[in-house]
């Protein structure tokens, strides 16, 4: 009987022991033989190449490898868009806190949809870097990238943009993007 008792209070031990420990959750895909940025995915990234916005899609195996690599390039751009819109929103916000009343003082509507026609001109910019394909699998990676400077280089270009608002994303566009680099590691 005191064997059986142990036995259950050594179960109890390893279990309780078991739910003690700190359960780690990998930030990666962990494809075996994958590329870096295939595990790493979507993120801000500040490096010696520049700020930069990566955005990773990829296609299953569809039969026609054109239209996959096509749809992995479409969803590694709707990746960018999706952060580039967010980053933008943190932008809009700040700038919309900063300026504060009086004469230079838009309105939300105004700096929102200066800000989203922004997007739109920039995510011309963002390029296919990269391409991967699982041969388990047959997923195909793509990797898009927009730099932060061509960001600013339009901003600077874009006529019907409020000129406060305009210098306000040059002049901010690295302290902000650098503060959600942080946040995203």
């Amino acid at each position: 009987m005191q064997a059986k008792n142990l036995f259950l209070i050594s179960g109890v031990i390893l279990l309780l022991a078991a739910c003690a420990s700190k359960t780690t959750v990998e930030s990666d895909l962990g494809i075996s033989g994958a590329p870096d940025w295939v595990n790493e995915g979507t993120q801000y990234l500040n490096d010696k190449d520049g700020r930069l916005f990566h955005g990773v899609g990829q296609a299953p195996a569809m039969g026609d490898e054109s239209l996959q690599i096509s749809t992995a390039d479409n969803r590694a751009r709707a990746e960018v868009a999706r952060i580039l819109t967010s980053y933008l929103d943190v932008v809009s916000n700040d700038y919309t806190s900063a300026s504060g009343s009086g004469d230079k003082a838009i309105n939300q509507q105004a700096v929102s949809q200066q800000i989203s026609n922004l997007s739109k001109i920039n995510l011309s910019g963002a390029k296919i870097i990269g391409h991967w394909k699982d041969d388990k699998t047959g997923t195909i990676y793509s990797i898009a990238e927009l730099d932060l400077s061509r960001v600013k280089d339009i901003t600077a270009q874009v006529k019907d943009m409020n000129a406060d608002l305009k210098r306000y994303i040059i002049d901010n566009s690295n302290n902000i993007f650098d503060k959600m680099a942080q946040e995203k590691k």
